[in-house]
């Protein structure tokens, strides 16, 4: 199954309350098999934001869907990266909501 995680900054802490990629999108997409959307429950994730806030005032959101392979090839060439976010992705599929390193570390 092709899975899109798309990442947007709802929240922003800066001095003009915008975040300067505001405009690009922001997607990654992978293939999980069959076996990785048992383990991870994705069914249960398809359709849902998932949201992280900072202590500063920023806020992070990513909404989860299940994508056909046109669409993901078109997320794939337009998204201008994931920003160094990669582990929400791992958070979300590991714990079903985005944990920073301290509150993952806690939990294994």
């Amino acid at each position: 199954m092709l899975v899109a995680f798309t990442l947007t900054m709802p929240s922003c802490g800066s001095w003009n309350g915008r975040w300067s990629s505001e405009k690009d999108l922001h997607v990654k997409v992978i293939n999980l098999t069959k076996t990785l959307c048992n383990k991870y429950k994705i069914d249960e994730k398809l359709g849902e934001n998932f949201y992280y806030r900072w202590n500063d005032g920023w806020g992070a959101n990513i909404y989860v869907e299940k994508v056909d392979s046109k669409k993901a090839a078109k997320l794939r060439k337009n998204s201008k990266g994931f920003c160094g976010y990669d582990w929400m992705i791992d958070s979300i599929l590991d714990f079903g909501e985005i944990l920073n390193n301290q509150e993952r570390t806690k939990i294994k």
